[in-house]
């Protein structure tokens, strides 16, 4: 793909846990050109066996890199919905954005064996099986009009839908046209529970500066999907959490004023990170809290998480609700000032909802949320299960059980431990 571009575009293709994006970038003036290209790469790719082979090294180098990263964030995210975007650039100053956006519902949100809950990283050991007959019968399935969106931005619609009847109606693709296998369409069944990594962190980085080890939990619980009203009330919600490293050259903007920071960060040294995380699919979401400490102050740092996911239910400062949406929306904004980011969220929400909101429509639902807003749909969601990760050394972890009673309490404080002997 690249390779048939000139200098003057850019290209990009991407697979999340939900969606495969294929992007240029480039002159508005080369839309026949870019749209037949993208059907080309997406129906007619070669896939040939230097190429897949070449694909296994990178897959194998990628895994091995992952468990070696100091930032076990990607790790902890892939165990917690194991348990239960394109890399925005900056504003783009060439005319002409367009890209396909292909929907994997085998995917949607899930958790523990089912749906968005099976691993998204492809073993080790499958890399060998994967042969351009696995690739093909996998594009069968999953590569289907139905289940398709082209989107352009800078350029006329009537332009582009006359490039798609001519470089993507009645095209066979390589694959033949007999049909894929059934497609799982499975909704996402929230099971809670806890998945442990035991794993020596004290050399992760090395170095004159090195990280101290670390122990990181990672602690959620079911939301809702990005279909349903109560998605701008959550999102407002980890707005006003926010969070963030223990480092931070602070400034407006930067969040320090959310909860994590003011009541965890700012009140426990010893605390590394504590950041929320709120990810939402078609059929059910995650909200959840990712903290870091040394291994000795596990418990202690359970603790105070779970203390906040109580305190969540409580009350909510007009202050502290305004500053949260205000920031959502100059996030929203700010992030749709760069048209790589625009036409992915007109191909996401085309592809999700068969429509799109328009950046005002969301400022104006964002601003109508209220605290009674936040309290109903944090009551509704502390009567979930836990969903836990913990990864590092977990010799001081509290007990799953001990976790769930925590969120179950008034103050979300641990369960005492009393020993004979010490």
């Amino acid at each position: 793909m690249t390779s048939e571009m000139t200098s003057q575009c850019r290209t990009c293709c991407l697979c999340c846990r939900d969606t495969i994006m294929y992007a240029v970038s480039a002159d508005a003036r080369g839309l026949d050109t870019v749209v037949n290209l993208l059907a080309d790469v997406t129906l007619q790719p070669r896939l040939s066996d230097e190429e897949i082979e070449m694909t296994r090294m990178a897959i194998r180098f990628e895994l091995e890199d992952l468990n070696m990263r100091p930032d076990p964030e990607p790790l902890l995210t892939e165990m917690i919905h194991a348990v239960t975007h394109w890399e925005s650039h900056p504003a783009c100053s060439l005319s002409c954005c367009i890209f396909f956006l292909v929907n994997f519902a085998s995917f949607r949100a899930a958790f523990r064996d089912n749906t968005v809950g099976l691993n998204r990283f492809c073993p080790v050991e499958n890399t060998d099986k994967i042969d351009r007959d696995v690739l093909h019968s996998y594009l069968s399935s999953y590569y289907t009009p139905d289940r398709m969106v082209l989107a352009g931005v800078g350029i006329e619609h009537e332009h582009l839908v006359e490039c798609a009847r001519k470089y993507l109606l009645g095209v066979e693709p390589v694959w033949g046209s007999g049909k894929g296998k059934a497609v799982d369409r499975s909704v996402a069944q929230y099971t809670g529970g806890i998945i442990k990594v035991e794993k020596d962190m004290s050399d992760v980085s090395l170095g004159p500066t090195p990280i101290p080890e670390l122990t990181h939990i990672m602690i959620g619980l079911e939301s809702c999907s990005f279909l349903e009203d109560d998605f701008i009330p959550f999102a407002v919600l980890n707005m006003m959490m926010g969070g963030g490293g223990s480092f931070s050259a602070g400034g407006p903007g930067k969040g320090m004023f959310t909860r994590l920071y003011l009541n965890v960060l700012n009140r426990h040294h010893w605390m590394y990170n504590a950041t929320s995380y709120h990810h939402s699919y078609e059929d059910t979401g995650l909200l959840c809290i990712h903290a870091s400490a040394d291994p000795k102050q596990v418990r202690e740092m359970v603790e105070i998480i779970t203390r906040e996911f109580i305190l969540m239910a409580g009350a909510v400062g007009e202050v502290e609700l305004e500053r949260a949406k205000t920031q959502l929306k100059s996030m929203l904004m700010m992030n749709l000032e760069s048209r790589p980011v625009i036409f992915e969220d007109v191909g996401r929400q085309v592809l999700a909802t068969n429509t799109r909101k328009l950046p005002h429509e969301l400022c104006a639902l964002i601003s109508q949320v209220k605290p009674t807003d936040i309290k109903r749909v944090v009551t509704k969601m502390l009567h979930k299960k836990p969903a836990v990760a913990a990864l590092g050394d977990l010799t001081d972890l509290p007990t799953y059980e001990h976790i769930q009673a925590a969120l179950s309490s008034k103050d979300g404080r641990l369960p005492r431990l009393y020993r004979l002997f010490r």
